[in-house]
């Protein structure tokens, strides 16, 4: 059995696609000590509003690929939005940069990690003249991370496919229909890391999760609450999700906008977890997670231009 979403959430997959095909072209911006991104600016002779694209789980490259999977989501986003007239800049995540140093000690990831990236990337960009006004966009896990580093420091925040639950409540949901078996050891394995801050009676099936190595990555996620953290945003808020995602269920959007009822919230219809268009089945989903060709919904890059426009 294939445990979709969980396959995605951490950080097993260390294989990763660096090849590039940026179209517009890109400036290349590093920020010290290990963001390296590309930002899209479109000419004009007037200030742009930017998005800062954050991408989820995992070693997830500018373009939104990893090992196994690679579609260039971020990549089509991006150039999407500059054909609007919006600038972005989309990096690649810090796993990305260390594992090109060598291995990964996954006992020193903290989620807070990617949280720093993204203040420093706020930071960075807010003294770039260009701009008028800056959003963050947070994609999956991205979504925790955007909406934490946001509060305070820029215009606009959205989340896409973000969940609504703290991380263990929202593994043990996606285990309720896709492992039932292993729920129960789930829940109470996550019960047991949040006291003790540490879980050791957990099922072999659910190793990927509470491997000694990960557990202080997964307790540090666990102590942020999506539905906490996003009312803290004094900002538009705009939350999105496809409807054939497999990974984040509707019912997570939803927990978002009614923790903050003045956000906007937008279901597309037909689109998938990396924001492609499945008419079809489960099959063609998980296909188009690794079919690099097939374009972002042109719904997605509306429905975000015109929040950012306004």
């Amino acid at each position: 059995m294939k445990i979709y979403a969980i396959a995605f959430l951490f950080l097993m997959n260390f294989g990763i696609n660096f090849a590039q095909e940026s179209k517009p072209i890109g400036e290349e911006v590093s920020i010290p000590p290990l963001v390296e991104g590309e930002l899209l600016v479109p000419k004009s002779s007037e200030k742009v509003p930017l998005v800062i694209l954050i991408g989820g789980s995992g070693p997830i490259d500018r373009n939104g690929n990893q090992m196994m999977s690679k579609n260039n989501s971020l990549k089509y986003l991006a150039e999407g939005l500059f054909d609007k007239g919006i600038a972005t800049f989309r990096y690649d995540k810090r796993l990305v940069k260390i594992m090109k140093m060598g291995a990964i000690d996954e006992k020193k990831i903290r989620f807070d990690h990617f949280v720093e990236d993204a203040i420093a990337i706020i930071d960075h960009l807010k003294k770039d003249a260009r701009f008028s006004k800056i959003i963050i966009a947070g994609h999956s896990q991205g979504s925790l991370v955007g909406m934490i580093a946001a509060k305070d420091r820029v215009d606009g925040f959205i989340s896409i496919a973000g969940a609504g639950q703290e991380i263990d409540d929202v593994i043990v949901d996606q285990l309720e229909k896709q492992a039932p078996g292993l729920k129960d050891n789930a829940r109470q394995a996550f019960d047991d890391l949040r006291v003790n801050g540490t879980a050791q009676n957990y099922s072999p099936g659910l190793a990927s999760i509470f491997r000694p190595a990960i557990q202080p990555f997964i307790f540090n996620w666990m102590e942020y609450n999506p539905a906490v953290e996003i009312t803290k945003l004094d900002m538009p808020v705009l939350i999105i999700n496809g409807d054939k995602d497999l990974q984040v269920a509707i019912s997570e959007a939803e927990l978002l906008q009614q923790a903050k009822p003045d956000a906007q919230l937008e279901i597309v219809e037909n689109m998938n977890h990396i924001f492609k268009k499945i008419k079809g089945d489960d099959l063609e989903n998980q296909k188009s997670y690794n079919e690099t060709n097939r374009p972002v919904m042109p719904e997605l890059i509306t429905i975000i231009s015109v929040f950012v426009l306004k």
